[in-house]
């Protein structure tokens, strides 16, 4: 007998995946020129030239047995005191290495969060729009997701529906931020009510409400826009960082989860954190790119070409007709679709090979994800296209 539920998560791709999938078929027919995808999150910014650097120093001059072995659980110790002096140096904090917990990527970190919180009836709350995995990783540990609807005017916390869900069986709130499908950043305001709400009703229902900041977009950020640093606002928080996106190294999978000292007993939730990553088989990432990682943690790739991206697709739409909410990081444009029914927007698009992410499963119906990591050339050629179907719904300006 086999779980039902794995199979049927594992018989189907997620939607960003399927028409990513769709692209790189259509691309065998008609040419990779001739499409224009923009399904997937994958940083087409090349990684820093000091990660190279970094890699082949360590290869070079470090012994290999000790490179490709095994490291302690939760990380090595000195990549991890190299990270935390990097996160104190830029966020005026205070952090050891006993803080971290190396992890194979942001999911990881997330997932390694949701196991060693849950408990039974437990519910994890967070704000449309949201990354889908999200439901599948809180499912998994047998506790329930809720999602807060949407406040599509500036996708800031909508916090008049946030009050109705909160209850005594809300075991944590989790926020992206810059967010993935919209490209917002919280402002100090927002995180600063989200907290003080969260001190009350965790007063009022007499045990902690823990906040997941979900962060691989932090560095992604333009015109001087700031990340507030969580952990400075609530103490009972968990940072999950990936270098995934900073220094584009999506497919090494590495990442960490920060707990602090503030947060309530501490060596528990450390523990709690070991444990769910023992159970989960999320023990020692990567040895080789912990290292790599250590000696680059002050360093980005290069934001300024996603910027450019940025305003060439959003000043582009908007003279269109088209409505959208100006992102202040990450690599996304998430505006609404010309029709209700945004699955249906997306297909059209296809006719034209424009590959676009209906909001559904964002938990955003009416709006399409637009990921603007790809060649500048790419954006400059699917202008026109997306002219094209702003006619053929008679918005264009």
């Amino acid at each position: 007998m086999l779980s039902k539920d794995m199979i049927e998560i594992g018989s189907k791709r997620s939607t960003i995946r399927e028409i990513f999938e769709f692209g790189k078929r259509r691309a065998e027919i008609v040419g990779r020129d001739k499409i224009y995808d923009f399904s997937i999150g994958n940083p087409n910014v090349p990684a820093p030239e000091s990660v190279k650097e970094a890699i082949l120093d360590i290869l070079e001059n470090e012994d290999s047995t000790v490179v490709h072995g095994y490291t302690s659980a939760q990380g090595d110790d000195k990549v991890r005191e190299s990270i935390a002096d990097s996160i104190n140096k830029r966020f005026g904090t205070n952090y050891t290495k006993n803080n971290l917990y190396m992890t194979i990527g942001a999911a990881a970190s997330i997932s390694i969060c949701f196991k060693a919180l849950s408990c039974k009836d437990d519910e994890f709350i967070t704000f449309a729009p949201f990354f889908p995995e999200y439901r599948c990783f809180v499912e998994a540990t047998g506790a329930k997701l809720i999602v807060v609807e949407a406040n599509i005017e500036n996708f800031q916390i909508n916090f008049k529906e946030f009050e109705k869900s909160i209850n005594k069986n809300t075991k944590a709130v989790i926020i992206n931020s810059p967010n993935n499908p919209s490209g917002v950043v919280y402002s100090e305001e927002t995180i600063l009510k989200l907290t003080k709400l969260l001190k009350e009703k965790s007063k009022e229902y007499g045990h902690t409400i823990y906040l997941i900041s979900d962060e691989p977009y932090r560095e992604i950020v333009y015109k001087g826009v700031e990340v507030p640093y969580i952990t400075k606002y609530y103490d009972n928080t968990f940072v999950c960082y990936s270098y995934s996106k900073s220094l584009s190294l999506p497919g090494e999978r590495i990442g960490y989860v920060l707990v602090p000292n503030e947060i309530e007993n501490f060596q528990d939730t450390y523990a709690a954190i070991c444990g769910a990553g023992r159970v989960l088989g999320y023990v020692n990432a990567p040895s080789l790119f912990q290292r790599v990682v250590a000696k680059c943690a002050d360093q980005t790739s290069d934001v300024s070409i996603y910027e450019r991206n940025k305003e060439l697709l959003y000043n582009g739409l908007i003279e269109m007709g088209y409505k959208c909410v100006e992102p202040g990081g990450a690599f996304y444009l998430f505006p609404q679709s010309l029709e209700a029914d945004a699955k249906a927007f997306c297909e059209r698009a296809k006719k034209y090979d424009l590959l676009l992410v209906p909001g559904d499963d964002f938990g955003c119906p009416g709006h399409v994800r637009i990921s603007y990591c790809v060649q500048t050339e790419q954006i400059v050629n699917a202008l026109p296209i997306f002219k094209k179907l702003a006619e053929e719904y008679n918005i264009t300006k």
